[in-house]
């Protein structure tokens, strides 16, 4: 290819990218990681056949500067973990969006199989929730405490352990990536039958709505997180089962860092799941009202972050990057 053909092609690419690193833009890091990719792939094309030119000089002053700007400074960032909350993760979780959806609907069958599953079959309650767990709670219906099983143990134990416990849910979800989505698919399956078999369980002793009134209290966050830690895994398996233009070896440590990064998101919903179940659940009489706007404010806070705040930030990153371009 000729120099000015290489120049014509590519200019629109090297003056956004130069925008954005001298005038101090807020641009995704993962955008940015592909500028300069794309930016070094240039840089090593016109030293291999334009080693003389003024092309050259550009992008290797042009390269150090971007080296400068994503590395050497990033030490600086004191605000580093508000930051990824804020800002980097949403922008991230975007482009994951759609495995999310395909994680609700893996989940969504798993709860839809456990409800038929023990509707029609009675001894399929004790196969999925344990002989222990369904005489308790049995035996607290008869005492009029359908959700007594909440009160036992101390709230800050009970905080700390459901914490910990749920924590080590949503690495599993994760970590069962790594043979394939198969392995989160069933830790989602497994657990979407287990859900739909404890509800049921309350919906045959005619306690569906009592129940759900203190359950989903911190069901709502602690069941959410559980499905995006799923997705978190379906991003680690499908990059080793799709790995597109990359080696499979690469793909699959895109997967992992990424999978891990959108699993380490849902840690402080995990203890604000946690706390709830620890702290507030035990109080199963308190009023209707209050119940329903803790749980509804606990869905609404996860999907204003995992669905509606992204698509804001994307659609802002997007009409930046546009006026980059036609500046």
């Amino acid at each position: 290819m000729r120099e000015a053909a290489f120049v014509k092609q590519n200019k629109e690419k090297w003056v956004a990218f130069e925008k954005a690193i001298t005038e101090n833009l807020k641009i995704s890091p993962d955008h940015l990681a592909d500028y300069y990719i794309q930016l070094t792939n240039d840089l090593s094309y016109a030293q291999t056949y334009y080693p003389d030119s003024k092309t050259l000089l550009y992008l290797n002053s042009l390269a150090s500067q971007a080296h400068q700007k994503i590395y050497r400074n990033k030490k600086e960032n004191k605000n580093r973990v508000v930051s990824f909350w804020k800002t980097e993760f949403p922008l991230f979780f975007y482009q994951h969006q759609k495995t999310l959806f395909y994680t609700f609907i893996i989940f969504g069958v798993a709860c839809c199989i456990g409800i038929i599953s023990a509707l029609n079959d009675a001894s399929f309650l004790r196969l999925i929730l344990g002989d222990a767990y369904v005489n308790e709670t049995l035996s607290n219906i008869e005492k009029g405490d359908p959700t007594g099983i909440y009160k036992s143990g101390s709230m800050v134990g009970s905080f700390l352990g459901i914490t910990i416990n749920n924590i080590r849910v949503a690495f599993l979800a994760y970590a069962f990536g790594v043979i394939t989505s198969i392995g989160t698919a069933y830790i989602l399956f497994s657990n979407g039958i287990m859900l739909g078999a404890f509800m049921t369980f309350f919906y045959n002793e005619g306690l569906l709505f009592e129940a759900s009134k203190s359950v989903w209290l911190h069901g709502t966050i602690e069941i959410s997180v559980i499905v995006i830690a799923g997705c978190a895994g379906l991003v680690m398996g499908n990059s080793i089962l799709f790995p597109k233009t990359f080696s499979r070896r690469v793909s699959f440590m895109k997967g992992a860092k990424d999978g891990l990064k959108i699993v380490v998101s849902t840690i402080p919903f995990f203890i604000i799941a946690g706390f709830i179940e620890g702290f507030i659940t035990r109080y199963s009489n308190m009023p209707v009202w209050l119940a329903m706007f803790i749980i509804f404010s606990s869905l609404g806070l996860i999907i204003f972050y995992y669905i509606i705040y992204p698509i804001l930030l994307n659609k802002a990153n997007e009409r930046q990057l546009y006026r980059i371009k036609t500046a």
